[in-house]
């Protein structure tokens, strides 16, 4: 038991149709399925905003969707409204076997603070307690897989790296959004955090 597929925000916002959608987002659905019979455990991480959240570009009077603003922990991209609790657009893929899920963790529902990582809040010191679980478990090895390959993939992965776990990305089950040439910027930053990508 040392072996867990992480699978990063597959839910309806970020596939086509969606409020952030993600290009070709449904199209990894199936793959993903298939890979859970190959892991010990399966996780599934799912953005959960309340709708004041910080992180909305709707929530900054003028600014405008994918613009940057600043934060007291740093530079914080401005999103459309997205995966509001309680909201379809939060749920899962709804072909998505969530039922063979180990565990469902929900990240981003404080309102003040965004969160593309499992692992952290995206002041880097708020801790999901994921890390706790993995280790808990005797999970040593993680491969991430999900949406958006460039912001939530890569940070989740890079941090699983920095806590010590053998990270891996299989970048032919991820999509991105490659906001202006964030994909290239996220794949070098993963190498030189010493994630693997497959």
């Amino acid at each position: 038991m040392t072996q867990a597929l992480i699978v990063i925000d597959m839910q309806r916002d970020f596939c086509p149709g969606g409020r952030l959608a993600v290009a070709g987002g449904d199209q990894i659905v199936a793959p993903i399925n298939a890979m859970m019979a190959d892991f010990d455990a399966v996780i599934l991480t799912q953005d959960w905003h309340p709708a004041d959240h910080a992180s909305f570009a709707d929530n900054h009077p003028g600014a405008a969707a994918f613009s940057m603003t600043q934060m007291p922990y740093g530079p914080q991209a401005l999103w459309p409204a997205h995966c509001v609790i309680g909201t379809p657009g939060a749920e899962f893929h709804p072909d998505l076997q969530v039922d063979r899920a180990d565990l469902v963790l929900r990240k981003g529902f404080r309102a003040g603070i965004d969160s593309y990582s499992a692992f952290f809040e995206n002041d880097r010191t708020t801790a999901t307690g994921l890390a706790g679980y993995l280790r808990d478990r005797g999970i040593t090895d993680l491969t991430l897989v999900g949406l958006a390959h460039d912001f939530c993939v890569a940070w989740s992965a890079m941090d699983a790296a920095r806590l010590g776990f053998a990270a891996r990305v299989a970048e032919d089950v991820c999509r991105a959004i490659d906001l202006d040439g964030s994909l290239a910027a996220a794949r070098a930053a993963m190498r030189q955090a010493g994630v693997t990508l497959a």
